[in-house]
């Protein structure tokens, strides 16, 4: 990653308040989210850190796809195939109060002065490697983002701390931490079109969606993504839109009609989107 800006890296497994210095993005909001995503968390019996040992997330990983409760770790994340530093990457892992992980999200940003998302897509799916593999794009906005740009997943909930929108509030923190410490340009995540279908996508708080990208024939299948997509100003605004809902007397936090609105875009995402019109790149 270019050194031609500053990164400054916290130690490793700090708790996510302490690891927090604010070089890029609005001081004040990112302070105050960040500590009211946290206190929200302690409140519900969880302690979050933020990590940078991807063995340990992908030893974590492993043991849970063998317990049925989460599916492999994409090689994004995956230490054995994509180069993974603290100087480009973090993982978060909540701790309950018998310091066992009981949640976990990941982030990595990647810096692209002359691409695309569209031109990197097919190595960046499979962590850098090159392996002969294709990757069909029909997303539009793929071809736009470039620059500095995170992207999060590895998100993972112990069955028995799921249903309270945690994965609303996660996702927001891993998205103020890394606009904290990174110059971004965009903020992207991928996920499946039964998630956009269900709703469930525009939950995360991303205000746009474009379909999709495709990789035939990955270690996982046949897989299809949507784009979910958003620059710095749309994540502040999400961030100060979403920040009532963390507040003591807020209870659950809900979910916006602003926010939620991503969901009711499309009433239909499918692979045939893909398949109809589709460009190769390799």
């Amino acid at each position: 990653m270019p050194l031609d800006h500053v990164n400054i890296v916290p130690k490793n497994n700090l708790r996510l308040p302490d690891a927090l210095t604010i070089q890029y993005g609005p001081a004040p909001l990112l302070s105050r989210f960040t500590i009211a995503g946290d206190r929200f968390f302690r409140e519900s019996g969880v302690q979050l850190h933020v990590r940078y040992d991807f063995d340990e997330l992908l030893y974590i990983n492993r043991q849970e796809v063998k317990r049925g409760t989460w599916y492999r770790l994409l090689d994004i994340f995956n230490p054995e195939y994509s180069d993974l530093t603290p100087e480009n990457a973090y993982w978060i892992s909540g701790e309950d109060e018998n310091g066992e992980i009981v949640l976990t999200q990941a982030g990595r940003v990647y810096h692209w002065p002359d691409t695309t998302l569209a031109d990197e897509a097919r190595l960046m799916f499979y962590g850098g490697r090159e392996l002969g593999q294709s990757c069909k794009v029909t997303s539009e906005a793929a071809e736009q983002i470039g620059g500095w740009v995170f992207n999060g997943g590895g998100l993972w909930l112990r069955p028995d701390f799921r249903g309270k929108n945690f994965p609303s509030v996660i996702g927001r923190l891993g998205r103020s931490y890394a606009t904290a410490r990174w110059p971004l340009d965009w903020a992207t995540c991928f996920v499946t079109p039964g998630l956009v279908e269900k709703g469930v996508a525009g939950t995360y708080g991303y205000r746009r969606m474009s379909p999709s990208l495709f990789w035939p024939q990955s270690p996982i299948g046949d897989v299809e993504a949507v784009l979910l997509y958003a620059d710095p100003q749309e994540i502040y605004d999400d961030l100060t839109e979403f920040l009532p809902a963390l507040s003591p007397n807020a209870g659950t936090p809900a979910i916006s009609a602003s926010v939620s609105r991503l969901g009711e875009t499309v009433s239909r995402v499918s692979s045939e989107l893909v398949r109809q019109g589709s460009t190769s790149r390799s």
